[in-house]
């Protein structure tokens, strides 16, 4: 984390709770992807859609090695989603919950 050498104007906590009602305001994918490549860098993106991909891997069991293979991510990523995943903040599993249920719905529509 990067350390500041002046008090910024806005706290921590209320920036964070901003950027989180940003990202909740947004209504479509379009949106969404415009606003995250606003956002971050291209490496940046990069490495939250390495910690994304390899989500489902992981809730399914899949090897870290098997994993790696699949997705070309670093053993030590799908290391860190993992702890992330079994003693994080629930954030990958509620994500992870409702993209199930998303691709569940959508099957169901064109079924």
């Amino acid at each position: 984390m990067k350390r500041r050498s002046l008090d910024p104007e806005t706290p921590d906590e209320s920036a964070e709770l901003s950027l989180c009602q940003a990202l909740l305001s947004l209504k479509s994918v379009d949106e969404m992807d415009a606003f995250l490549r606003d956002l971050c860098t291209p490496a940046e993106l990069e490495v939250m859609v390495d910690r994304w991909r390899v989500v489902p891997y992981l809730l399914d069991g899949v090897a870290y090695r098997e994993i790696h293979e699949r997705t070309a991510v670093s053993i030590t990523t799908i290391g860190r989603v993992a702890r992330f995943l079994n003693q994080g903040n629930g954030g990958y599993m509620a994500a992870a919950a409702h993209a199930s249920r998303r691709r569940a719905a959508a099957k169901r529509a064109r079924a």
